[in-house]
Parts: C-alpha cells; sequence; structure tokens
C-alpha cells in the first residue's frame, strides 16, 4: 500500500523535545570571548516539519523554541557587544520557525537589525498559533507579513529593541 509514511519513534522524539539543550550541542557557543560575533545566528527546532500537520505536533517545538529563548536570555548576559536576541514564527510553516542571535559582525550585515512594515496587531490566520503566541508571558509581540503571515517575538530590555 502506497502513502502514508509511518513515523517511528515519536513518542521517544517528542519527550526529548521537552528536555534537551541544542545549546550545549554548539560547543564553539563562547559568550565570554569578545571577538566573537553572530550574524543572524539562529536554531530551528522542528527540522522535519512535524508541526505542519497538526497544532498538537507544533506546540512541543515551539515550548522548545521559547525554552531555549530564556536560556539564551541569560548566555547573552555575557556578551561584551550589543545583541538582538529574538524569534520569528511563522503562520504554518513550523520548519521555519527558528531562534536568532545578532551582533555588529564583519560581514556588514545590518546592525540593528530591521524589519519593516511590523504592526502590533495580529495578522496569524492560523488561530491555534495566534492563541499560544498571546499566552506568552514577558514577549513583546511585532507581526508582518511576506510569503507568509509571521510573528517577530523579543523581550523589552533584552539587547536592542525592535
Amino acid at each position: 500500500m502506497k502513502g502514508i509514511k509511518k513515523h517511528r519513534g515519536l513518542k521517544r522524539y517528542y519527550k526529548k523535545l521537552a528536555t534537551e539543550n541544542d545549546l550545549n550541542k554548539a560547543t564553539w557557543l563562547d559568550f565570554d570571548n569578545p571577538e566573537n560575533w553572530f550574524d543572524n545566528w539562529h536554531l530551528h527546532f522542528d527540522n522535519k516539519g512535524y508541526g505542519n500537520d497538526s497544532f498538537k505536533r507544533r506546540k512541543p517545538h515551539l515550548d522548545k523554541l521559547f525554552r531555549h529563548f530564556d536560556l539564551l536570555v541569560d548566555k547573552t548576559k555575557r556578551l561584551k557587544t550589543e545583541f538582538q536576541l529574538y524569534s520569528i514564527i511563522l503562520d504554518f510553516d513550523s520548519y521555519s520557525d527558528a531562534l536568532f542571535l545578532h551582533t555588529p559582525n564583519p560581514n556588514n550585515t545590518q546592525f540593528p537589525f530591521k524589519i519593516l512594515d511590523l504592526q502590533s496587531t495580529t495578522t496569524l490566520k492560523n488561530k491555534e498559533l495566534n492563541e499560544y503566541i498571546n499566552n506568552l508571558d514577558g514577549y513583546e509581540k511585532l507581526y508582518g507579513k511576506a510569503d507568509e503571515a509571521f510573528c517577530l517575538i523579543f523581550k523589552k530590555n533584552v539587547g536592542q529593541p525592535f
């Protein structure tokens, strides 16, 4: 029978999502070295796009993203340079949701990074995602539309604002 592909080990996969710290894997991440810089360095948390199937599958990836956001807030206190820490969440593309760290850098990438035409009212059509984002405490939210509606999320008093 052709068609649906069975994904094995999903229970273990989702259990790991809840506990794994991806920052520990990046041994080169050194927040104490004043020579280090980040050119919109980012992490994706749903590399297989499982969250595109349903919000039930997307939520654990978002939970992990925001857990890592808080971990990075703590680590960026050691940075000796200006920075931006933010997340971009797309309306329906879970695979592209990402957490970003950006500093002045030798690549001449614009710092502070700016996205034009952001607004404070939601552009999202995904009701479950919109509700999830509305329930995030301590985060600032700005919305935009490119190929797909998105939400840019950051924390007040953590790095450069948008």
